[in-house]
């Protein structure tokens, strides 16, 4: 067998390549041409180089007609309660003080106290008359846009297993985020921005940035974080005059070419992509993060003179989420701000930390709403409103809810969705769904659908088998779709 050998240099290079290695290797090549990029060459140039253009889609056309073109997926961190927010239950005041009259499973904690009714009011809204509980008066306002799923279920009752299952698909890191997927498969309709952002408020999902990872997938599909005060993309300014950034960037083109040659790695060519990207986006970003041209009325809309600070703060992540949909971004998810509470997981104190939590995240999504709607971008942009999992019906403590996987409230809207529904339901104390039973997987399935792709057909190959965001599972939520 052929080994490498030490030349004088002091490199490390790799034995003659067979007629198979050869092969595999050249496919790195591609890579390179977008080394012309950090030389200042278009992609018209290349094209009329080498004869055609590397496409960063695996899609080159979508298996069906799109519905919608982006997806902004505003994660709620921690789980909200279902029988506090959109799923009411009156027989919980009947038995409010009283012990729990139905079987319980084990919580994360198992601490659990008597049934705990809802402190909140709930109101039949809009001419659907989707009932939504006192705690979210502005979403009350465009109750006919959403589409309210009651029987969502989870795997796992702890939040970083949780939160890799939602977003990734599996309970475990490593895994591609479905919003790398959706870059993946589809690219960004912007060159100078990636294919899936992260704005990110404040907090990062138990699970980290495994939540965002690329996993397997080509590494620019992973999630860019995005600010929304202050710088948005930690050296986003260039720091050196444009002569000095030249020669730097001039380098990193040798460097990259050399080791891609010599060694045919094929994360060379995320590296290219990534070290080409960073450096558009040097101009593209200062101007997406700029919401000084936003006219007084729409800041106003939005919440961004707030005296929550929480609420000025999550205004200005989902007013950014419409400009990156305005710029061709793919997926948007839109992390929750630091209240008073421990984001929307209240073990103890449910009504503080909820109204705090509700406080912040309300005015902000019905004006996103809104605004994407008068704009004409609603119908092509898919929203996704959620958590990890629901809350006990019964009291963790005395005045707290622990974690509950066996039912919870996801809703949707925009890009093709129908709103005004509610599907599914659970039991009379809001504990299991009994009705229409959906899976995380069934949601992915169904935003890929949104997108035009069929979540069986978008794969990776890793491991010697063929990967899909839905693994071996998924059905379509198809009562949600138009």
């Amino acid at each position: 067998m052929n080994t490498p050998h030490m030349p004088p240099c002091g490199r490390i290079r790799p034995a003659p390549l067979n007629r198979r290695e050869m092969l595999a290797a050249s496919g790195s090549g591609l890579g390179l041409w977008a080394l012309a990029g950090l030389f200042g060459s278009t992609t018209a140039q290349l094209t009329a180089a080498v004869g055609s253009t590397r496409d960063d889609r695996a899609l080159l056309s979508t298996h069906a007609r799109a519905k919608a073109r982006s997806v902004i997926f505003l994660y709620q961190d921690g789980g909200p309660a279902q029988m506090d927010t959109f799923d009411p239950k009156p027989r919980l005041a009947d038995y409010n003080g009283k012990p729990f009259p139905l079987p319980m499973a084990p919580t994360q904690f198992n601490n659990n106290g008597n049934t705990l009714a809802s402190p909140w009011a709930f109101k039949e809204c809009g001419q659907s008359g989707i009932p939504i509980s006192e705690l979210f008066p502005n979403l009350r306002q465009v109750a006919d846009e959403l589409c309210v799923i009651r029987s969502m279920t989870s795997e796992f009752s702890e939040h970083t297993n949780a939160n890799y299952f939602l977003h990734t698909g599996l309970g475990i890191p490593g895994r591609p985020s479905m919003g790398a997927w959706m870059s993946y498969g589809l690219g960004s309709e912007n060159d100078n921005l990636p294919g899936f952002v992260v704005v990110e408020g404040g907090l990062i999902p138990p699970g980290g940035l495994d939540c965002f990872s690329a996993g397997f997938l080509p590494a620019r599909h992973q999630g860019s974080i995005l600010r929304p005060r202050g710088e948005a993309i930690a050296d986003a300014t260039p720091r050196d005059p444009d002569p000095v950034q030249s020669r730097k960037r001039q380098l990193i083109a040798r460097l990259d070419s050399a080791f891609a040659h010599e060694t045919g790695a094929e994360a060379i060519e995320s590296a290219i992509a990534n070290h080409e990207l960073a450096y558009r986006m040097q101009s593209a970003i200062p101007e997406l993060s700029s919401l000084d041209g936003e006219s007084a009325e729409t800041k106003a809309l939005y919440g961004f003179e707030s005296p929550f600070e929480p609420t000025r703060i999550y205004a200005r992540e989902c007013c950014l989420a419409r400009r990156l949909v305005e710029r061709g971004v793919r997926f948007i998810e839109v992390t929750c701000p630091k209240t008073i509470g421990d984001r929307w997981d209240q073990h103890s104190d449910l009504k503080a930390g909820h109204e705090a939590n509700a406080r912040a995240v309300d005015q902000p999504i019905a004006a996103l709403i809104l605004d994407l709607k008068r704009r004409g971008l609603l119908e092509s942009t898919l929203i996704v409103w959620a958590g990890e999992f629901g809350r006990t019906p019964f009291a963790q403590g005395s005045n707290g809810r622990d974690h509950n996987p066996f039912a919870f409230t996801v809703w949707m809207a925009g890009g093709g969705i129908r709103g005004g529904t509610i599907i599914g339901a659970t039991d009379d104390f809001g504990y299991r769904a009994v009705d229409r039973k959906c899976q995380i997987h069934d949601l992915h399935a169904t935003m890929l659908n949104q997108l035009g792709v069929d979540h069986r057909r978008l794969t990776f190959r890793s491991g010697g088998r063929d990967h899909r965001l839905t693994d071996v599972h998924g059905e379509l939520i198809t009562e949600a779709i138009t």
